[in-house]
């Protein structure tokens, strides 16, 4: 089997692979860039026609790329972002190889450095950066595992054509959940949206955009050990220009809000109660992070206007009040599930005692305990925005400076 040696080894051809090649061109260091499909392969093959990235335009740029735009308030569109990434990957002009996927990593016998299989081969490195990104595993749950109903995963949905006639159910009120019920909504389509925990915020407040309080409070510097117990993001849509979401407009507008997706049996989904409690949590958030400008604002003495009706509630509609506990999929006309239940990662090709018991990795910055073996892209890497755009190079530059330390 043929050998190829390297210094560095980067996996994965996205931002985070591409920023980090792009680091360590900075420093001179000899490296390599796998990527086991196409640059930016799950922009193109895992997102809906429709998806509007949540960062305005201003906002949004990669190492000493800022991306090209003609109305900085807009939002763009997948294409536009995969268009950016590849102009981004012929600025920095890595060493990179597609369509070849690392089957396993393991350590190298009885020496330091790691090798990486390959098909037809093996690659010895004497650095390894995994920067496969957090959208490895579509997470669907077995609720309808045995029932007929039309079901796709958030990362397979496409557009409402794609569905049978019908309503749709959409599992799930995060980003990406609310963003497709909205566009189903819209598309004329009966929704029905279950909504659980969620962390709702504005997507502008006192004439800014949420992205420029982030960064103006610095809470997108936000440390990993202050990160607190909720792992959830943002509830945020940069969709028909960038609007706050609020569930209960939805409902306004037609939508039928559901709790927690808890059971089901026969087609017959049983409910969770909650839903008003998980509005009002949401609620909380809300209100909480709209005080915290309020406080930022007077204390810089900002000209910036009030905005006291950001704080004004929609009444409950009644499928709050009256919350469905049971919903039979047939008798509601439901011709479609779409499951927008997040995602888990899958490393279970590194053969390396490097990860906790669920299979998440253990690292500190994304650097390891195993000398040489670093991990980037990841949400809170390091930090609240490890995971932008905006901030995968700064953990970049670190795991850089960390490789060059090593000699």
């Amino acid at each position: 089997m043929p050998v190829e040696r390297v210094d560095t080894l980067v996996i994965g051809g996205g931002q985070a692979g591409l920023v980090m090649s792009h680091r360590l061109k900075q420093r001179g260091l000899s490296h390599l860039v796998l990527e086991r499909q196409r640059i930016a392969e799950r922009w193109r093959s895992e997102r809906w026609d429709g998806l509007t990235f949540q960062f305005p335009n201003w906002s949004v740029r990669l190492p000493d790329f800022p991306f090209p735009h003609t109305d900085p308030d807009a939002f763009a569109s997948t294409a536009e972002i995969i268009k950016f990434i590849e102009a981004y990957e012929a600025f920095v002009a890595p060493p990179i190889r597609c369509g070849v996927e690392v089957t396993r990593l393991r350590r190298r016998d009885g020496a330091s450095g790691f090798i990486a299989e390959i098909a037809g081969g093996i690659i010895e490195a004497g650095n390894v950066v995994v920067a496969t990104g957090p959208y490895q595993r579509a997470l669907i749950p077995d609720l309808l595992r045995d029932h007929p109903v039309f079901q796709v995963h958030a990362s397979r949905y496409q557009n409402p054509e794609q569905l049978p006639s019908g309503a749709v159910l959409v599992a799930g009120a995060g980003a990406s959940g609310a963003q497709i019920a909205e566009e189903l909504q819209r598309a004329g389509r009966r929704v029905y949206l279950s909504v659980g925990t969620h962390r709702r915020l504005p997507r502008r407040y006192r004439g800014r955009d949420l992205i420029w309080w982030l960064a103006e409070m610095g809470i997108d510097q936000t440390p990993t050990a202050q990160r607190g117990a909720s792992a959830l993001g943002p509830v945020i849509s940069g969709a028909y220009g960038g609007q706050t979401i609020d569930f209960r407009r939805y409902a306004a507008d037609g939508m039928t809000l559901l709790g927690h997706l808890q059971s089901a049996r026969g087609g017959v989904i049983e409910i969770a109660t909650g839903l008003a409690e998980s509005l009002i949590a949401g609620d909380l958030v809300f209100t909480t992070f709209l005080t915290m400008v309020d406080g930022f604002v007077k204390l810089r003495g900002l000209d910036l206007p009030d905005e006291p009706e950001a704080r004004t509630t929609l009444p409950n509609p009644p499928c709050v009040t009256a919350p469905l506990q049971h919903l039979d999929l047939g008798a509601a006309g439901i011709g479609a599930v779409i499951w927008a239940t997040g995602y888990g990662l899958d490393f279970s090709w590194i053969d390396i005692p490097v990860k906790d018991a669920n299979g998440d990795p253990l690292h500190r910055n994304g650097i390891t305990e195993v000398p040489g073996l670093y991990f980037l892209g990841l949400p809170w890497l390091s930090k609240m925005n490890s995971s932008f755009l905006t901030g995968v190079g700064d953990d970049a530059a670190a795991l850089a400076d960390h490789i060059t330390a090593r000699g």
